[in-house]
């Protein structure tokens, strides 16, 4: 039906909704360290970890003390995530992988390796997705277009030819500049700037009219 389509799926925010764990963890690490984390939310939403650290620390770390940090924070992450994955995955993300498995489909995230592993094995969700991409397989982070373009490059797909799954203002901005169609998901953003269609979740009843049209007319 679509074989040259696409589909790319952001993880945090789109394939599990994590920004109250990621904001608890980075207030609970930040406390030692005597560093206010007040929007701390606001602050780390669509970002890399090491724009993150740097943001947060200052600009005066050495490359091993931003990825200690990072790494330190991210460790802390999984350990409160894991044990409750499969209740914070998005509504109907599971079901909709399935419904749609004959399309080439891939995560491209600006999330730490060892982050988009342990939630996409984790949640049993790897055997859909053909190419995986994380912040740290490219130069340059969201909102550059990297991730993107080269996630659908694996698929074999243009990327022009790809809807992308984005809940960030800079997922956004890097899969606009991709090329692909946007399919806002209400996780962290009641409303995106820029998308073609903005849905709560993967249960919602109009992604199904909007994605057949899609598929149908692109």
């Amino acid at each position: 039906m679509a074989k040259n389509k696409g589909f790319i799926f952001d993880l945090d925010g789109v394939i599990v909704d994590s920004t109250e764990i990621h904001s608890e963890v980075w207030k609970r690490y930040l406390e030692p360290f005597g560093i206010d984390s007040s929007g701390i939310r606001e602050r780390m939403h669509g970002r890399r970890n090491d724009e993150i650290v740097r943001d947060l620390f200052g600009d005066g770390l050495s490359e091993e003390a931003i990825h200690a940090h990072g790494a330190a924070k991210e460790a802390l992450y999984r350990e409160m995530m894991l044990p409750q994955l499969e209740r914070r995955l998005v509504p109907g993300i599971r079901e909709f992988l399935a419904r749609y498995e004959e399309i080439p489909m891939a995560v491209a995230s600006n999330a730490e390796p060892a982050n988009v592993s342990a939630i996409v094995e984790g949640a049993g969700l790897r055997r859909w997705f053909r190419a995986v991409v994380d912040g740290h397989q490219v130069d340059r982070p969201k909102p550059w277009p990297d991730v993107y373009c080269k996630a659908a490059k694996l698929l074999g797909v243009d990327s022009e030819d790809c809807i992308v799954f984005e809940d960030s203002a800079a997922g956004v901005e890097a899969a606009r500049r991709a090329g692909a169609r946007v399919v806002g998901i209400a996780t962290t953003c009641s409303q995106l700037a820029g998308v073609d269609l903005m849905v709560r979740d993967f249960l919602d009843s109009e992604l199904e009219r909007w994605i057949a049209a899609a598929l149908r007319n692109r």
